[in-house]
């Protein structure tokens, strides 16, 4: 699915997403990846939403966005509740959806010029 984007001041958009690759800048990756209106980590280790501990939390946090959003596949996957705490006892929305819903709610976000951060899995 392509996805479109009228304006913003955000340095990475996401241009596409299919199973399995994300597009960001025209870029394609195949990796799990964090993507922020200023930045992109390109390797972010977990494969899996059971992968997620709390220093994957804790590094999404420490990047200081207003929310996180978990893309979990093609799926809806929850990590565990003690995670999600992690980030909303810092003040962090926490939103956990399908890896193409977050996609779609990062550029409408940074299109708002809203401090997002993006963490994708990729299966």
């Amino acid at each position: 699915m392509k996805l479109n984007i009228d304006s913003s001041s955000a340095r990475y958009i996401i241009n596409a997403y299919e199973t399995g690759r994300i597009t960001v800048n025209n870029q394609v990756y195949s990796q799990s990846l964090i993507v922020t209106s200023d930045q992109l980590i390109n390797q972010w280790e977990p494969a899996r939403v059971e992968q997620i501990d709390a220093t994957h939390i804790l590094y999404l946090v420490e990047l200081n966005p207003e929310i996180i959003l978990l893309g979990t596949g093609k799926t809806l996957q929850f990590p565990h509740p003690e995670l999600i705490s992690i980030a909303m006892q810092q003040g962090i929305g926490f939103e956990v959806m399908d890896t193409g819903s977050a996609c779609r709610t990062y550029n409408i976000l940074s299109a708002e010029d809203r401090n997002i951060a993006a963490a994708l899995i990729m299966l």
